[in-house]
């Protein structure tokens, strides 16, 4: 079946940066919507990042000029980069494979990867 694993995900000091990836299998994810989305405990889970087919990116307000989302098609890969990171910022982290939005708002394919946890703290 379709598996989304990332990966690079640890502890950081304030102010640094770490890298995060989402290797994907059984899925070519050119077509695909990818995203990065955080739930820290007690908040509901939220969009961080989203990089379309063509390459059109979208960001949350809270990292913007500090993250950067890119992807590598022929390696069915999409990348976080995160930088200046703070406290707030940690969470665990989820990729995300959407395709094929319907009228009902949900997507014909709709996948999530484990999560991997990203702490800030001195």
């Amino acid at each position: 079946q379709v598996q989304l694993v990332e990966s690079g995900g640890g502890l950081v000091q304030p102010g640094g940066s770490l890298r995060l990836s989402c290797a994907a299998s059984r899925l070519g994810i050119r077509i695909y919507t990818m995203g990065w989305y955080r739930q820290a405990p007690g908040k509901q889970r939220e969009l961080v990042a989203a990089i379309t087919s063509d390459g059109s990116t979208n960001y949350a307000d809270s990292v913007k000029g500090r993250f950067t989302i890119s992807r590598d098609n022929a390696q069915n890969t999409v990348f976080l980069q995160m930088n200046s990171l703070n406290p707030e910022d940690t969470a665990v982290y989820y990729c995300n494979a959407r395709f094929g939005l319907l009228s009902t708002g949900r997507y014909s394919a709709d996948y999530w990867g484990q999560g991997t946890q990203v702490t800030v703290s001195s």
